[in-house]
């Protein structure tokens, strides 16, 4: 590990924004602001949205300094990424804004029944090779049914047509309801100061020319989500 990355570790250390719970303290076990993140860290009651896989936080602090009624947290495991959104944050102020370090696959021992009110899914690894790593496979959205509001959205972003197609198609089984979809977000017509925020690695995908994929959808929590086959 590079001098740098130790640093930035040390300091995020020191850091009111960010939350880094060691693995034992929440495998299988309940993380101690799992239904309290509106009483205990935010003090508020205004909604939370998340951001998975945030790296280097672009969109968490930026949706969190346009919209200062809502709270938003980016979750991440890679800290030296994280370190750059949540050192922004702290110097701008933007309080609602929160980083959460842990893997994904633990994501139900930090939010409670009805207390997340969107997700954001912003260029993650497509797993090409192992569709249960997906974050929009089976396993994870019956993981964010147990703390999603009904019917809460689930936005999509990415530059993996792949990936895009093999989301739309759990969506269309299990028989989700799609908002809005489009395979060139940018040329399409929709209009939207969310959409218009664009993460780092996005900025680099269109100055190669790549087509934004982008996909809103609702998820339900009152039935199981089935997982498809790849040729379906």
């Amino acid at each position: 590990m590079t001098k740098r990355k130790l640093e930035r570790f040390e300091e995020m250390k020191e850091f009111g924004n960010v939350l880094q719970p060691a693995f034992d303290e929440v495998y299988q076990k309940d993380f101690r602001l799992k239904g309290r993140w509106n009483s205990d860290f935010f003090e508020n009651d205004n909604p939370v949205v998340l951001e998975l896989g945030c790296g280097k936080g672009e969109y968490t602090v930026e949706l969190a300094r346009r919209f200062k009624e809502i709270n938003y947290i980016g979750i991440d495991i890679k800290g030296a990424r994280m370190w750059k959104g949540a050192k922004k944050a702290l110097a701008e102020s933007i309080n609602n804004a929160a980083f959460l370090r842990t893997r994904i696959e633990l994501i139900s021992s930090f939010f409670d029944t009805n207390e997340i009110d969107e997700i954001w899914i912003t260029f993650p690894d497509p797993q090409p090779k192992n569709k249960k790593k997906r974050l929009t496979c089976s396993r994870f959205l019956n993981a964010y049914q147990k703390f999603l509001k009904n019917n809460g959205i689930i936005h999509l972003k990415t530059d993996n047509i792949s990936l895009f197609n093999y989301t739309i198609k759990i969506i269309k089984h299990n028989k989700l309801e799609i908002d809005y979809s489009t395979d060139n977000l940018y040329s399409s017509i929709i209009d939207n100061e969310i959409l218009s925020v664009k993460t780092f690695y996005e900025n680099k995908f269109l100055e190669q020319g790549q087509n934004i994929y982008y996909v809103r959808f609702k998820l339900n929590n009152k039935t199981l989500i089935e997982e498809i086959e790849e040729d379906e």
